[in-house]
């Protein structure tokens, strides 16, 4: 426990920025090279390359001296510069003004000023987007920027980081941690660094990456008119990333860094876990009272009781005699097992992981040669050097262990890395290979989770021959290529689901698509009514997972009577009957870039309302979630934006632009869907395995009036990757309501998959008809009626709705629905 001698006078930090008073001052030459300017000043270079349409890489080499080499080498996280860097179009030229060098790129002039280096980035219009004043280092090399900022500048992205939406008056580390203690706001360090800045001001947004994975600092406390990036060690390599709009600057930054892969279907399912089950016949009956409960369930985690004496890559033989044979069993259930996987391996002569490591000298070294040994769960340990490829290569290869007995996912867990030392993790001077770059630990630590993911992700795919399913609690900047990430040891508060919100958001405003919480929280011990909620919640989630500690409450959809596991059954099932909306999600997320869930913001930019409203969220664009996140609590204010929206649960159609009171029973999460919207979903299965065999897709337009819309349905067979051969069915589906008549067209893009959704349900919901004609199949007089035709149509007068019902379209299709 911490007490007020942490607040010691003697103990107080002295202001940081302070001690760095070294600064490139005026610039002496100017040399063009292949898509790179260089700046040669009085105390240093500036490197100005462009990297892509609307991203300028600018690197600083403090206290170069002429002649000095300089090197543009990226971290793994940059994989995005643009094709044939050679060639003509990434030439640059500059130009020469009274006080100040001009490079000009396809809609970006960055200039230098000739005085003190300092830069400026403005648009095609003369509007200066973003001012970087000072770049500046002190005598240990540690260096810092510092960018202009007014009363208006508001801040998001930074990924896994506490407190609201917005970070104006926030300070934060970059410094992967595991830290058990309580999240709470003034915690600026967690297990993900992502150091990435979204600048949003009127008219403008801009972002920052600094691709540095040592420790580093992002200050917008300090000063309103500034805010201040701190790198310890490596120096500022940052990416000026433009927008001039939000979603501009997300889908820039993750073409950057790369986009999550589309995951199995299987993984966007339920999973469920604990620290944990402790051994097969547990599993087994978890298993089993699922679906006698009927509540779908797709994984089941097994944390590191499972393994022998905590050796990864093992099984314990007691507790889990048999796993192929279990693993068997949960797969006929519709059920697959994912495994936790430490990066620790035991010093031990006789494990044959630990043999193989250190006699091809994998394992992370000391300067004197000789293994960092540090202890963790399975005492003393060797960690793996991540950074080499011959390392990642057979990491990814002892997966055959887990493969070849059914298992197709693993959960990367203690890979900060967390040791149980002084210092918290691997020692800063310990070496690493870095594929012939050597760096020390100090240098590269954001890096190492994200680099075990990377040899996890493609150690199974090469083993499976198709989409696996990687989890990890520690990452960098482009983790979101090869694994989701859950939030960490977060606790069973009211406290802890509210954080979640923004935290879940900002991981994705910062690439990071696929990721949740621990539903119902990991330590303390829930309630009833808290698992209620919480599931509610993250039933809408990217990741969604309810995960407890050993020593809390049992926290399984059950474990609080009746009410609350009808509560949990219901919004699980919800879940399930939108996968179809959540699979396209997720693509649009792979193509694109843009978040599963969405902060308000990212729809409505312009709307002074959002912009730090982290209490509710948008799946997609189209449907808006305002969850309960406190006890005892059944009404709750929620924001409309512009435009009409309707209660998914009552129809009740509202107008935008404001704010109401909703009534939310503890059975009840306030949802409400955006007029224009298309919803497709299905009846809710066991799981995500037996789904498919229903074939039968239910889609809902929630039909606009006097506008249009627009939504792309995707489906694939969800486990393999021959959607990337187009064994794949993209629907275009537009609609738009006019002068008393609908017209919803649906373009098959592509039609590569042939066990898709054979027969469609289309139900226009809230026309404003009194009757309508149609010239499409049979006219029915009741809704029963239509599971009998292939091809035909209802109109409910009182209700509003029509029902259409067709086979899959193959070619493209028109209705036209017009009133009478």
């Amino acid at each position: 426990m911490l007490t007020s001698e942490q607040i010691s006078p003697d103990k107080m930090q002295a202001d940081y920025a302070a001690g760095f008073t070294r600064t490139l001052g005026r610039v002496q030459a100017v040399t063009a090279e292949v898509g790179l300017i260089l700046f040669s000043c009085e105390n240093g270079k500036l490197a100005v390359s462009r990297v892509r349409t609307g991203i300028i890489r600018i690197k600083l080499f403090a206290g170069a001296e002429p002649g000095d080499p300089i090197h543009l080498r990226t971290t793994e996280a940059v994989i995005g510069y643009e094709e044939n860097p050679g060639g003509k179009e990434a030439e640059l030229q500059v130009s020469d003004t009274e006080s100040a060098y001009r490079i000009e790129t396809d809609g970006i002039t960055v200039e230098v000023a000739k005085q003190d280096s300092s830069l400026r980035f403005i648009n095609e219009s003369g509007q200066i987007l973003a001012h970087n004043p000072l770049l500046a280092w002190n005598e240990d090399k540690a260096a810092a920027a510092l960018f202009q900022a007014t009363e208006h500048t508001h801040y998001y992205g930074l990924g896994e980081k506490t407190g609201f939406l917005d970070k104006r008056g926030e300070r934060y580390e970059m410094w992967n941690s595991d830290n058990f203690s309580p999240h709470v706001p003034e915690i600026e360090a967690l297990y993900q660094s992502i150091p990435f800045l979204i600048v949003n001001e009127p008219g403008n947004a801009y972002g920052i990456f600094l691709d540095n994975p040592g420790r580093s600092v992002f200050d917008m406390r300090g000063s309103e008119q500034a805010f201040t990036i701190h790198a310890e060690t490596g120096g500022v390599d940052y990416y000026f990333i433009a927008g001039p709009k939000l979603k501009d600057v997300v889908g820039r930054y993750t073409a950057l860094t790369g986009r999550i892969q589309l995951p199995p279907r299987w993984s966007i399912g339920y999973h469920q876990s604990r620290y944990s089950y402790m051994d097969q016949e547990e599993v087994l009956e978890l298993a089993r009272t699922f679906r006698e409960k009927e509540i779908p369930c797709d994984v089941i985690h097994l944390d590191i009781h499972y393994m022998n004496e905590y050796r990864v890559f093992t099984f314990d033989p007691v507790r889990f005699p048999d796993p192929k044979a279990m693993i068997a069993e949960l797969k006929n259930l519709g059920i697959r097992i994912v495994p936790i996987i430490d990066p620790g391996v035991k010093f031990d002569p006789d494990y044959h992981v630990y043999q193989e490591g250190a006699e091809s000298n994998y394992f992370c070294l000391k300067p004197d040669g000789t293994p960092f040994i540090g202890p963790v769960w399975p005492g003393q340990s060797v960690f793996p050097d991540f950074t080499e490829a011959k390392v990642r290569e057979w990491w990814g290869g002892l997966h055959r262990f887990f493969t070849e007995m059914g298992i197709e996912g693993i959960w990367n867990d203690m890979n900060e890395p967390s040791v149980f030392n002084e210092c918290k993790t691997i020692e800063p001077d310990t070496l690493h290979g870095n594929d012939g770059h050597p760096a020390t630990h100090q240098e590269i630590h954001n890096l190492y989770g994200m680099m075990m993911s990377k040899a996890t992700a493609e150690g199974m795919t090469s083993h499976l021959g198709g989409r696996p399913f990687v989890l990890s609690r520690a990452g960098y900047a482009g983790i979101q290529r090869y694994a989701a990430v859950w939030t960490g040891d977060n606790r069973s508060y009211w406290e802890h689901m509210a954080l979640a919100m923004p935290m879940v958001l900002n991981l994705g405003l910062s690439g990071v698509a696929f990721a949740g919480p621990d539903i119902g929280g990991f330590g303390h011990h829930t309630t009833g009514e808290l698992l209620a909620r919480w599931t509610q919640m993250g039933a809408l989630f990217p990741f969604c997972r309810n995960h407890s500690m050993l020593d809390t409450i049992r926290q399984e959809p059950w474990s609080f009577g009746t009410d609350v596991e009808n509560i949990c059954r219901d919004y699980i099932s919800l879940r399930y009957s939108l996968m179809p909306l959540l699979y396209s999600v997720f693509r649009e997320a792979a193509e694109t870039g843009m978040p599963v869930i969405r902060p308000l913001l990212l729809e409505y930019p312009d709307d002074p309302n959002t912009v730090n409203l982290c209490d509710q969220f948008l799946l997609g664009d189209q449907l808006l979630a305002a969850p309960v996140y406190r006890p005892n609590t059944y009404h709750r204010v929620v924001y409309l934006p512009e435009g009409n929206w309707f209660d998914y649960w009552t129809g009740e159609r509202r107008r935008g632009g404001g704010h109401f009171m909703a009534h939310a029973p503890l059975d009840t999460l306030p949802l409400y869907v955006k007029e224009g919207a298309m919803i497709p979903r299905t009846e809710p299965a066991a799981s995500t395995e037996f789904q498919r065999s229903r074939e039968l897709l239910l889609l809902d337009i929630y039909t606009p009036e006097n506008g249009a819309s627009a939504f792309d349905l995707y489906d694939d067979d969800g486990t393999t990757y021959a959607f990337k051969d187009n064994f794949y069915n993209l629907h275009r589906l537009t609609v738009e309501e006019a002068e008393g008549r609908v017209k919803f067209r649906i373009q098959p893009a592509c039609i590569g998959y042939d066990e898709g959704w054979k027969r469609w349900t289309v139900t226009f919901k809230h026309l404003r008809f009194a009757g309508c004609r149609l010239d499409f199949g049979t006219e029915v007089p009741s809704r029963e009626e239509l599971e009998t035709l292939a091809k035909g149509w209802h109109f409910d007068r009182a209700a509003g709705e029509l029902t259409v019902v067709m086979n899959q379209p193959l070619e493209d299709m028109e209705l036209l629905i017009q009133a009478l």
